[in-house]
């Protein structure tokens, strides 16, 4: 099978596409077609070298897939040859989706949504089941509480909009100007331009200084410092975010706030809610750009710099030839 290797850490140079064997699934495991894949921030960290301590070189990386399972191992109950599914692989372990093929145990695979494409499903498995353990099984989004989603329009934020809409609740977000007729278009009730206006005094003004309930933090820098001074009482944030903040929370402390940090983790039950969601029309896809497996550096260098594209937004989705 061809495979996007890499063979060390550093530049998008260092992708090579090279005919490699195709593995052999294992005791409850499924061999997948992969037709597509998508790019995301954890993606080019990895490749740059951010934890270049828990991978060995080479490596396979990339975490979304959507395909077809073409053979099944010892032990396999819930699927069969032929179904399509989609999933994100287990981060670290270097066999990623920039592949043709990829085995992966059934626990962590769900039937592909019926009314999407593999495009616009190998776009979710990761950003939405993130957007999705923030705020189900971290804040337990309530119906008529209030959120306050940062990046409304990356590749976490626009499944978190539409999630949170889902749940019933009252949806802020912050985005370039550019985005906010989409954002809107989307679900969003109110959607702030960070560019240009204070976002703790537009929340306040918005809320009659009682702050929001949940914060969703995608962007980092002053975040999780600032989230007090806009949570309401018993307020809670939520980030993904794994660089260095500033650590001064007195304002959090004085409104008893609770702080989640989410790596996620990959299981079937939460694709399967994720379906629902899709096949019901309340989660849409969202993807601007699409590559093909020999240009995965090119799409790399695309999400890390959004160089010369300031209206981009949502996801790049990446098509794997065979």
């Amino acid at each position: 099978m061809k495979a996007a290797i890499l063979n060390e850490f550093g530049s998008v140079e260092n992708f090579k596409i090279l005919e490699i064997p195709t593995p052999k699934p294992q005791f409850k495991e499924v061999l997948v077609k992969v037709i597509a894949s998508s790019v995301n921030p954890l993606d080019y960290q990895i490749r740059r070298g951010d934890y270049k301590n828990e991978l060995t070189l080479p490596v396979i990386i990339g975490h979304d897939i959507s395909g077809v399972i073409v053979e099944v191992g010892p032990g396999v109950e819930n699927f069969k040859v032929g179904d399509e599914v989609y999933y994100s692989p287990e981060i670290f372990n270097g066999q990623g989706s920039y592949a043709q093929y990829h085995c992966a145990h059934e626990s962590i695979i769900g039937l592909k949504p019926e009314n999407i494409s593999h495009l616009e499903a190998a776009t979710l498995p990761l950003a939405a089941g993130t957007a999705w353990e923030m705020l189900v099984t971290r804040a337990q989004l309530k119906i008529n509480q209030t959120i306050l989603i940062h990046g409304g329009a990356g590749g976490v934020g626009i499944p978190a909009i539409q999630i949170a809409k889902a749940m019933g609740a009252t949806v802020f977000t912050t985005a370039r100007k550019v985005h906010h007729p989409f954002l809107l278009e989307l679900g969003a009730d109110y959607v702030i331009d960070y560019k240009n206006e204070d976002y703790i005094h537009t929340i306040n003004r918005l809320t009659h200084d009682k702050g929001v309930d949940v914060i969703i933090d995608t962007i980092g820098g002053n975040t999780l410092a600032d989230s007090g001074k806009i949570l309401s009482q018993m307020g809670q944030v939520i980030t993904l975010v794994d660089i260095e903040q500033p650590q001064n929370l007195i304002e959090a402390w004085g409104k008893n706030a609770t702080y989640h940090f989410v790596f996620t983790r990959q299981n079937r039950n939460k694709l399967e809610e994720l379906t629902k969601l899709v096949e019901s029309k309340k989660l849409k896809p969202v993807f601007t750009k699409t590559f093909s497996l020999s240009d995965i550096g090119k799409a790399h260098s695309l999400l890390e710099t959004k160089a010369g594209v300031e209206d981009f937004y949502g996801k790049i989705a990446i098509e794997v030839e065979h």
